[in-house]
Order: C-alpha cells, then sequence, then structure tokens
C-alpha cells in the first residue's frame, strides 16, 4: 500500500507560483509514476502532469505546459509541482497520484491506483 500526502496548497494572485509536494510512504516499490491531477468545482478530475520515478521522464497536459513543472526527489519520495503564470482557471483542489503495475506515462485517471486526500489552490484576479 502506497500512503500520498499533498501539502503546498494555497492562495495566489493571477501571474503568481506556488510550488506543491506530494510525499509518498508505504510499500513504493512497483510505483512506476506518480502524477497531478486537479478538480475544480462542478468539474471532472483532469490530468496535469505525470513524471517516472526511475528516470525523470515527464508528461503535461497541455493547458499546463510551459507554465507547470513536476519533478521528484526519489531519495525523499517525494513529488513536486511548480506551478509559475498562475491563472484563476487553475483554481482547483491538486491531487497526487501513484501508479503501479505497468510502467509508462499516463494521464488516464483509471490507470492510477493510489490517491492523496488533495490541496486546495485558489488563484484570484
Amino acid at each position: 500500500q502506497v500512503q500520498l500526502v499533498e501539502s503546498g496548497g494555497g492562495l495566489v494572485q493571477a501571474g503568481g507560483s506556488l510550488r506543491l509536494s506530494c510525499a509518498a510512504s508505504g510499500r513504493t516499490f512497483g510505483s512506476y509514476s506518480m502524477g497531478w491531477f486537479r478538480q475544480a468545482p462542478g468539474k471532472e478530475r483532469e490530468f496535469v502532469a505525470a513524471i517516472s520515478w526511475s528516470d525523470g521522464t515527464t508528461y503535461y497536459a497541455d493547458s499546463v505546459k510551459g507554465r507547470f513543472t513536476i519533478s521528484r526527489d526519489n531519495a525523499k519520495n517525494t513529488v513536486y509541482l511548480q506551478m509559475n503564470s498562475l491563472k484563476p482557471e487553475d483554481t482547483a483542489v491538486y491531487y497526487c497520484a501513484a501508479r503501479t503495475g505497468r510502467w509508462g506515462l499516463t494521464g488516464r485517471l483509471g490507470e492510477y491506483d493510489y490517491w492523496g486526500q488533495g490541496t486546495q489552490v485558489t488563484v484570484s484576479s
């Protein structure tokens, strides 16, 4: 079992930056990749970014490409999401997720096995 805990959410002005963290614990062996998803009120949960534990390969949703950066610290079992040039449309609860059992990066929600509780990000205009 993998436990995920997000932190770093908060309120920022449009154009500002925020860095989210996701600490993973438990049986992380076999967790091939990590992802960030977000869910705004009344909307479906959507993919944001993913990263491979092994080589750091990344994959981004078009909506955040060039603004957000996902990274990881293997020694700390922690994944980060650096969010720059934030827009009001980025306002959502951001969730960290772990994919186990299969290799590769994906934005499909159903292919992630473990989820954190989420952290609120609010971008004011």
